[in-house]
């Protein structure tokens, strides 16, 4: 597999050092490389930390910013952040009104996090993102796994602590957006891991993954290629099965490229979508597509379904001014 890299050791340094040059009105990037924050950093309010393993940019580091995070910490490549780094991006994100953590439910995520705001000086709080459908326990997980609904929660949770919302009530914010969240993804190819330099599973050429994580996780099944029409009503009723919405509910539609997927097909996945979800009952009142929650090179998507109410419509809507979402 080739890849547009020099050394394998140096891979992630030279990407942080570009993308903190790229942006730098942005963010700013801590001088030993562990964790990048906002340029100018917000003032009383709470703040809020996510990271995880690199490979699925642009989250996180990607949504730091106005209306968003306040710091993200990369980790190598699909692998977590060590504590260390993870207190130190709190220690400078905090401006005394405390520290909220968005988690996604993995195991070394879970764990290191978890070290730190044990560590840390001050008020630290965890939200926990665990919005894949798929299956219920998977390599890298102790129960479900936290996928593109990631990117959900921080946006909300991000407009909620601009307005001066404080520490508990994010929180609690925060497990509402979760639990009214929902997504699924399929894999039409691997991705490969730069030290590893193959593939880190196998696909035939008619076969596809469903319920993949984003890390290359195995799904629920290994499956004949199928048009996008059938991929997407496979996707979706796993989504609207465990969701419940209400018949008449307005919902956030996000369709969620891995990285290798087109954007013409990523829309095509998304019209699919929307048709069949008004077919039930609901109502697509916001919506989001692109290659956002990405796992390296992989070709296939996500669907991630969100159940709005009136709050949650108007802080989706509130602005944001991050490297990879701005409105």
């Amino acid at each position: 597999m080739k890849k547009l890299i020099n050394d394998i050791a140096n891979v992630l340094d030279e990407s942080l050092d570009g993308f903190a040059a790229a942006h730098a009105d942005l963010v700013a990037m801590d001088p030993g490389r562990r964790f990048v924050q906002r340029r100018t950093p917000a003032q009383a309010k709470v703040a809020l930390v996510s990271g995880g393993g690199s490979g699925h940019e642009p989250l996180h580091a990607g949504f730091v910013g106005l209306g968003m995070l306040d710091a993200a910490v990369p980790g190598a490549i699909f692998t977590s952040p060590t504590p260390d780094r993870i207190v130190a991006a709190i220690e400078a994100a905090d401006t005394g009104a405390g520290v909220v953590l968005i988690v996604k439910n993995y195991e070394g995520d879970v764990m290191n996090f978890e070290m730190a705001a044990e560590m840390a000086e001050g008020q630290v709080a965890r939200v926990l993102v665990d919005d894949d459908v798929a299956v219920d326990n998977s390599s890298y997980t102790i129960g479900r796994r936290g996928v593109a609904g990631t990117l959900v929660v921080e946006k909300i949770l991000g407009a909620a602590a601009e307005k001066g919302i404080a520490l508990p009530d994010l929180v609690a914010l925060g497990a509402r957006v979760n639990a009214a969240t929902r997504s699924m993804g399929v894999a039409l190819s691997s991705c490969t891991v730069p030290a590893a330099g193959i593939p880190t599973f196998q696909l035939g050429e008619d076969e596809i993954e469903v319920g993949v994580g984003i890390h290359g996780e195995p799904g629920r099944r290994r499956a004949p290629m199928a048009s996008a029409d059938a991929i997407v009503a496979e996707l979706l009723k796993a989504i609207l099965d465990d969701l419940k919405p209400e018949a008449g509910s307005k919902c956030l539609l996000f369709v969620n490229g891995f990285g290798g997927t087109p954007s013409g097909e990523l829309y095509l996945v998304f019209n699919a979508a929307r048709k069949r979800l008004e077919a039930e009952g609901l109502s697509v009142a916001r919506s989001l597509v692109g290659s956002y929650v990405t796992s390296l090179e992989m070709a296939g998507c996500s669907l991630t379904v969100t159940v709005l109410d009136d709050q949650l419509t108007a802080l989706w809507d509130e602005p944001v001014s991050t490297p990879a979402l701005r409105w």
